[in-house]
C-alpha cells in the first residue's frame, strides 16, 4: 500500500504527482501486462538477446 505525506500547505495536485510517482516505481502496471499472457522462458530469453543486440548496434553507430 502507497503512502503519501501531504503537508496542509501541499496541495493536492502535488500530493497526486507524487503518488504517481511512486505508484510508476514499483512496477505494478508492468507487471500487471507482462502477466496477462504467458510467454515461455525460452521465448523470453531471445527477445532479451534481440534487444542487447539491437542497443549494441545502436551505440557502436554512434561511434
Amino acid at each position: 500500500m502507497l503512502i503519501v505525506d501531504a503537508r496542509e500547505s501541499e496541495s493536492l495536485d502535488r500530493a497526486l504527482k507524487v503518488f504517481k510517482k511512486k505508484f510508476e516505481k514499483t512496477g505494478t502496471v508492468k507487471q500487471l501486462r507482462a502477466r496477462q499472457a504467458f510467454i515461455l522462458g525460452s521465448v523470453k530469453r531471445r527477445t532479451e538477446i534481440k534487444k542487447a543486440v539491437y542497443i549494441e548496434n545502436l551505440r557502436r553507430a554512434e561511434d
